[in-house]
């Protein structure tokens, strides 16, 4: 079986054709760089994803700060994680990079703040 993507590791934005056989990258081409040939890979066999999203802040000045996992995570684990995010609610003043939830899904990877938000 054969995948069209466009690499997203740098601004060349590389059309790549990955072969699979039995859920295994057999070959990657288009690529003119060893990047873009791990993206395949990578984005073939065990998809990543930086998670943003919001989640109510109490006594600020909107009603929601956004928030961002620290690195990214399964893309299979987004759901689970968002059920997370969704459960909770937090309290201003809050900083930049403050954690949020710690460990989401036990994925060791937090959700941070990625805005301050004072009180009002």
């Amino acid at each position: 079986m054969k995948q069209e993507m466009i690499c997203i590791t740098c601004p060349m934005g590389c059309h790549l054709t990955v072969e699979l056989v039995d859920n295994d990258v057999k070959s990657v081409s288009g690529n003119t760089c060893p990047r873009g040939k791990d993206y395949a890979i990578n984005e073939c066999l065990h998809p990543l994803r930086v998670l943003t999203s919001t989640v109510i802040i109490k006594n600020a000045l909107v009603s929601r700060c956004p928030v961002i996992t620290s690195k990214p995570i399964p893309k299979e684990k987004i759901f689970d994680a968002m059920k997370e995010i969704n459960e909770i609610t937090i309290q201003a003043p809050i900083h930049i990079n403050d954690v949020i939830i710690k460990n989401v899904c036990g994925l060791d990877v937090d959700v941070i703040a990625s805005r301050s938000m004072g009180r009002v």
